[in-house]
């Protein structure tokens, strides 16, 4: 049966461990905003040393689990004399992962950009970086931005992950207050609602976003 008492007892507690899921979510996802645009990038090189890693790359680590890469950054990075801390191995996991699938999601925006863009810009006497940033980029983005916040919703709920190199976020916050108390329901009950809160919330926020962009 639930208890409203032991509920709202375990709450303080478990809102305490929010900050650190939110903070591995928001760090993830800006690493993998910004390192799945240098991949989009790089992988439209004309010159194939550049491009054919950046696609190899791509394809081992979306075709490979997160909690693998996640283990082999905290268990075997020390090994080669590089030891991080667990929220800094998931922040870079989760970035490392998803900067794959933005890469698909930026590429597939860049690909809609008219070919005639490219060219009326080469015509202008425009610099590599000005096409990128003053024509194509500020075309591309808006039409995908819904998509990159289906994946910052994901990001929040693959953090549970990170409870697996010690990382003392939400989950395993509520596995260890379960765990004291063997109450499951309202642990569990009380974490799925926060993860459906911030959810939601980064949603809205997403949906705000998309529609300032739409009006300039």
């Amino acid at each position: 049966m639930w208890n409203w008492d032991y509920a709202l007892d375990i709450l303080p507690k478990m809102l305490h461990a929010l900050p650190i899921t939110i903070a591995a979510t928001l760090a993830g996802f800006a690493i993998a905003s910004l390192f799945g645009l240098l991949l989009a990038v790089m992988r439209r090189s004309r010159y194939k040393l550049i491009s054919y890693p950046v696609i190899g790359f791509v394809e081992f680590i979306r075709n490979t689990p997160l909690l693998v890469q996640l283990f082999f950054l905290f268990y075997a990075l020390p090994q080669f004399g590089i030891a991080l801390s667990p929220f800094l191995c998931g922040v870079i996991g989760l970035g490392l992962h998803y900067s794959t699938y933005m890469s698909e999601v930026y590429r597939s925006g860049i690909e809609a950009v008219d070919r005639g863009q490219w060219e009326a810009s080469t015509a202008l006497n425009f610099t590599k970086g000005q096409i990128w940033l003053r024509v194509i980029l500020p075309q591309a983005i808006p039409p995908i931005i819904p998509v990159m916040g289906n994946y910052l919703i994901v990001m929040f709920k693959e953090t549970p992950l990170l409870s697996a190199i010690t990382v003392v976020e939400l989950m395993t916050t509520a596995k260890s207050l379960g765990s004291q108390s063997f109450r499951y329901v309202e642990v569990f009950t009380l974490a799925g609602l926060l993860f459906l809160v911030l959810s939601y919330a980064s949603s809205l926020v997403v949906r705000t976003f998309e529609l300032k962009l739409n009006r300039r």
